[in-house]
């Protein structure tokens, strides 16, 4: 295919889908705020200044009623017991649904991914892809978000028969060229997986008339820049680009820059600062005590996430709850998709209580109900320590997030709970202390050993069964994830569950 890199001049473009047409500015105009270098006038620390909209956006809506969007969408809203739009999809979907470019910021668990969702669907009503040239894209940086954002907007998708398939790393490639290959409206996709496609001619971009960039800074953070902006360069100049993160730093500031034309802003919520309904603490522990107030706080009635820093270290704790009876499991990156998979879906579920992680679960997994986030090891810098805690208190639910510090690093958690701008509770503990039960529900593991359901990829491979075949037989896989047979009349593949979007 052919990578030629387009003009950045933008031409004026239509609405394509619902709402009204919006008086265009030529791109590349002055940017308010002032150049690099000087004060941030109270911002957060490595915040960019947010651009002026010079075209007027629209107001807000209170109800999602008022929205001018496809019925079956707001039928499928009220379904899902949706009535009232939280803060950033009141303020960005007028905007959206009318076509003009969007700059949104909000906490994690704010409502983001209804928030371009909606407005993408509705654009799609009554369209039809035609085979490799998808008409809307949403980038995702990790493959847990790509895939809660397919699961989030299935139901809404099924109700305007948008056809959606996710493509991602750790899967089958040639699933995911089918899908394309059969026609899809809507592609859910990290960048090196799309890119992949896009070179092997499986996925043209020459069509596509709005683009997502979902947790901008976190793609950017883990070196995607190069992927996102090429991938950016390909889609026609004329489309719609709506970018969502809870942070926005100078990496993000590059692609505001460059590629959004004249955006409305809403930033709802700051980067920094706790949450109202989220308690945060600092328990600081020994050397010698750390393993064992790990695992009483692991072993406690009710889910809980705890962050490592190393795939290894993640593994030996998981390794060790479960010798322990804690029903725990690893997610990192170095595990198969399905095994990551499955392991969110057994979380979820409840069969497991504990979620060992490294990073790769600070974003993109939302978990009804979860009320503690423990960070075993500290994370290196603030950024990190938000989106690690916003896997609890989302959506106006209540919850703890409890750090572990180490006499070498309490300096260290000082300097970033300032930049953080957050007020945490400091308090000396040991592994049978009451404040450590009080907050975290800690207690005493069974000591009998747990062994957790296990599926046939994870069983050791056996010769060729008598009359059959070696291996594994062929099928479907993750459930549609990567791709779905085509059906007319067109509806969307049902292999990932209806789940209510929450990031």
């Amino acid at each position: 295919m052919n990578h030629t890199s387009r003009s950045n001049t933008r031409r004026p473009r239509p609405s394509g889908g619902y709402g009204r047409q919006r008086p265009r500015d030529s791109f590349g105009g002055p940017r308010q705020g002032g150049p690099r270098g000087r004060s941030n006038g109270g911002r957060p620390s490595g915040e960019f200044a947010l651009p002026v909209t010079v075209t007027p956006g629209l107001d807000p809506v209170e109800a999602f009623q008022d929205l001018e969007m496809p019925a079956p969408l707001k039928s499928t809203l009220a379904r899902q017991g949706l009535t009232t739009p939280s803060a950033i999809q009141a303020a960005t979907l007028p905007n959206s649904l009318a076509g003009r470019d969007v700059l949104g910021r909000s906490r994690t668990g704010s409502g983001k991914t209804l928030a371009f969702g909606l407005a993408l669907l509705a654009r799609l009503d009554g369209r039809d892809a035609e085979p490799h040239h998808p008409l809307a894209v949403v980038l995702a940086p990790t493959r847990e978000l790509a895939q809660q954002v397919t699961e989030s907007l299935m139901p809404y998708a099924r109700s305007v028969r948008v056809r959606m398939t996710t493509v991602v790393g750790g899967m089958p490639i040639h699933r995911q060229a089918r899908a394309l290959r059969q026609g899809v409206d809507l592609v859910v996709a990290t960048p090196g997986r799309l890119i992949d496609l896009m070179e092997r001619g499986d996925c043209v971009l020459d069509q596509v008339e709005a683009t997502v960039l979902d947790e901008a800074d976190q793609m950017t953070d883990m070196g995607f820049m190069p992927q996102v902006t090429r991938i950016l360069q390909e889609v026609p100049g004329d489309g719609q680009r709506l970018l969502f993160s809870a942070t926005l730093d100078r990496n993000v500031d590059q692609l505001v820059r460059r590629f959004l034309d004249d955006p409305v802003v809403h930033s709802v919520d700051p980067s920094e600062g706790a949450v109202t309904t989220m308690e945060h603490h600092l328990m600081h522990v020994s050397h010698a005590d750390k393993q064992a107030t790990a695992t009483r706080i692991a072993a406690r009635d009710g889910r809980v996430i705890m962050f490592l820093d190393t795939k290894h270290a993640v593994d030996r704790m998981a390794r060790q709850l479960l010798e322990s009876g804690v029903r725990a499991a690893p997610l990192h990156g170095g595990r198969s998709q399905s095994q990551r998979t499955r392991t969110l879906k057994q979380f979820k579920e409840g069969t497991v209580t504990a979620l060992i992680a490294t990073n790769v679960a600070a974003r993109g997994i939302h978990v009804d109900d979860l009320d503690l986030v423990v960070n075993v090891d500290p994370p290196t810098d603030h950024k990190d320590y938000l989106h690690r805690g916003g896997r609890t208190a989302r959506a106006g639910q209540s919850g703890n997030v409890v750090t572990l510090v180490l006499p070498s690093q309490r300096r260290g958690m000082a300097r970033m709970m300032q930049q953080a701008r957050i007020d945490a509770r400091s308090t000396q503990v040991h592994a049978e202390d009451p404040e450590l039960a009080r907050v975290t529900g800690a207690q005493e593991p069974s000591g009998v050993p747990v062994v957790l359901p296990r599926e046939r990829e994870d069983q050791p491979r056996r010769g060729p069964r008598r009359g059959g075949h070696g291996g594994y037989r062929g099928g479907n896989g993750q459930g549609g994830q990567g791709g779905h047979r085509s059906r007319r009349p067109r509806r969307a593949p049902s292999g990932a569950a209806p789940q209510r979007a929450a990031d």
